[in-house]
């Protein structure tokens, strides 16, 4: 059986060198330099100790067969956190950085067996009753008002003004938020994202999740929201609250990052040369390479051996925490080179087994209609600065760029009214002001603007 000790040869700039076991996953260093790390964590064998968080200690498998084995086995790997042996024994820190990804919540990701199917097939057959035409009309809209607020500026960040806000906005509608608990719940979760007082952040949006579900209980429409209160399972309204916000988190992060990844490779790789005509196979394209190559969720997927377990040699003490790295497993060595061609779907950027993702479809026509409405809109965007010095936000779990800054001919607006003085050559500040709503009112501010 193979030692962890046995390895000791990170990455160049990787703190391990120190004299560290465990590679550390948090840090600008993995952020510049994923493959590098997946790279050395493969001499472990298909799973390698690792480090999420100052003391908070993991097992990463990085091997594609094996990933599988992990996920397609919930008999032996559970979700359900409260296994989590080292948090139990006091070895965490409470207030760690990535323990609300890792704590127990009563949602679907977090359950198993009879549980997790009652609260799965909810969601599912929720899901199930989108009209995805409606879902299609909806992006566009949101797509011609976010591009709306900074297409007379002739440059913006594709991030922030984009694709961080455009699937918060989509959901909204496929929640039937109104427009004041809407934008309570873009100002939370975008302060999460940022890092801006989160406790304070998740009570904010705890609330308006909480007041969303009193509403629709009262008064149900044509939404997920209501369609989930009114499944068969009968969720309680604590468990729809839970519900939600997993939703919202699990359906805005990776959707954010595969519309932005996916942008960067549009306009930078010359295999997607021509892809800013926003061509239906380029932008298609370009997703897959993305799901691939640079997986929105690196490294998630959190499980917990109900026993004592041997992993490929490793040997894994019940209670520990077993990730599967999405990107590294898809980048295993052993597939085929040919592997992405032959099959578009079978990267692991969605999971597999019992927790993959349900709501994939909808995500997927999220990204591509906002990536063709942008690239149809502004035909001669390009990066705005050079593609090698785009940076990526540090942390163990995502795949995801600090800004995508771009530029473009100015377009003049058709719906926000009178110019300021100066005309779309003139007074760029002021034409800024006027366009973009104070944050926290983006729903209203959407609301509104459809209604012109």
């Amino acid at each position: 059986m193979q030692s962890h000790s046995e390895f000791q040869s990170p990455p160049p700039g990787c703190p391990a060198h120190a004299g560290g076991e465990r590679a550390p996953l948090h840090g600008p260093e993995f952020a510049a330099a994923p493959d590098a790390f997946y790279d050395m964590l493969r001499q472990y064998g298909p799973s390698a100790p690792v480090e999420l968080a100052p003391g908070v200690e993991a097992e990463l498998v990085t091997e594609y067969a094996t990933a599988l084995h992990v996920l397609q086995n919930p008999d032996t790997f559970a979700r359900d956190s409260r296994r989590w042996r080292a948090l139990n024994e006091g070895r965490v820190p409470l207030d760690s950085p990535v323990l609300p990804m890792m704590m127990y919540r009563p949602n679907s990701m977090f359950s198993d067996g009879a549980e997790h199917l009652r609260l799965r097939q909810a969601v599912t057959e929720s899901f199930g009753r989108l009209d995805m035409h409606r879902v299609s009309r909806h992006v566009d809209r949101v797509a011609a008002y976010l591009t709306d607020q900074f297409s007379s500026r002739g440059k913006a960040d594709l991030i922030s003004d984009y694709a961080q806000l455009l699937p918060l906005l989509v959901f909204n509608d496929l929640f039937g938020c109104p427009a004041e608990i809407g934008d309570r719940l873009i100002s939370a979760i975008s302060n999460l994202f940022d890092g801006i007082d989160a406790d304070r952040a998740n009570e904010v949006m705890a609330g308006a999740l909480f007041e969303l579900v009193t509403l629709k209980r009262r008064v149900p429409g044509e939404d997920i929201t209501s369609w989930l209160m009114q499944h068969s399972s009968r969720l309680t309204d604590e468990e729809m609250v839970h519900q939600l916000a997993l939703l919202i988190g699990a359906g805005t992060e990776p959707v954010q990052n595969l519309i932005a990844n996916a942008l960067r490779l549009l306009l930078s790789d010359e295999q997607f040369a021509g892809g800013q005509q926003g061509g239906d196979v380029l932008v298609e394209d370009a997703i897959n390479e993305v799901l691939w190559n640079s997986p929105p969720i690196a490294n998630y997927a959190t499980h917990y051996p109900v026993h004592d377990v041997e992993l490929g040699g490793n040997k894994l003490a019940a209670g520990t925490p077993v990730l599967v790295s999405f990107a590294a497993a898809n980048a295993d060595p052993s597939l085929s080179a040919t592997r992405q061609t032959f099959s578009k779907r079978a990267h692991l950027a969605w999971g597999a087994g019992p927790h993959a993702c349900p709501a994939k479809d909808p995500a997927l026509l999220i990204s591509i209609r906002a990536i063709e409405k942008l690239l149809n809109t502004l035909p001669d965007i390009e990066l705005g600065v050079p593609a090698d010095t785009l940076t990526w936000r540090p942390g163990p779990f995502h795949r995801a760029l600090n800004a995508l800054p771009a530029r473009f001919t100015p377009v003049r607006s058709e719906r926000r009214g009178p110019q300021p003085a100066g005309g779309p050559g003139g007074d760029t500040r002021a034409r800024e002001q006027q366009s973009k709503p104070q944050k926290g009112s983006w729903w209203s501010g959407f609301l509104n603007w459809w209604r012109v």
